[in-house]
């Protein structure tokens, strides 16, 4: 029971001087969202090449990174996206899904990525991001992984970027931000 203790205080120890200086190894949470520069994208609008935050301005912007073999994204974030894609279709909330391959580049390829798209019955934006090394959209928002949630409020601040939004959370938090008002200013 003394080795528990000790192990538990060790961690502790090792764990609060990150937390205490308020730096999140991951994620970007209350910046300005960088550009997304996708390159390749499927069923964007009639008359589309190519869609990016600075034409989303005034709208709440939704994101999921994804990698088409990752389990999670399978499992939990695509259908819960596909839940609120539905629930808010009618609301100034847009929904994007860009697969950040990181790791599998044989496998999570443009094909797969707009596979995906259909497989989950996605009527929304989907982009591939398969940089050379590591997605460009995974370092410039400093995901973890996938599946990974990024919500951006009206003004182009990220508001949420972690693994996992439960449902209900996130419509609690949509629906916040969907409440605030647009400065045309910014």
């Amino acid at each position: 029971m003394a080795r528990f203790w000790l192990s538990l205080l060790l961690a502790v120890s090792l764990l609060a001087p990150s937390l205490a200086d308020g730096k999140r190894k991951y994620g970007i949470h209350g910046h300005k969202a960088p550009k997304l520069n996708v390159g390749t994208w499927f069923n964007l609008p009639k008359g589309k090449k190519s869609i990016d935050l600075p034409e989303l301005r005034g709208k709440v912007v939704y994101l999921l990174f994804f990698q088409s073999w990752c389990p999670a994204c399978h499992s939990h974030g695509l259908p819960r996206m596909k839940k609120l894609v539905r629930e808010y279709e009618k609301k100034d909330v847009v929904f994007l899904v860009i697969q950040t391959v990181f790791e599998g580049y044989a496998v999570n390829t443009p094909a797969k990525a707009e596979a995906t798209r259909k497989q989950f019955g996605l009527d929304i934006p989907v982009g591939h991001d398969g940089g050379p090394e590591r997605s460009r959209v995974m370092r410039r928002y400093r995901t973890g992984g996938t599946p990974w949630v990024v919500v951006i409020d009206k003004e182009g601040i990220v508001r949420f970027d972690d693994y996992f939004l439960a449902n209900p959370a996130a419509r609690k938090l949509l629906d916040r931000l969907g409440k605030e008002q647009h400065s045309e200013n910014i």
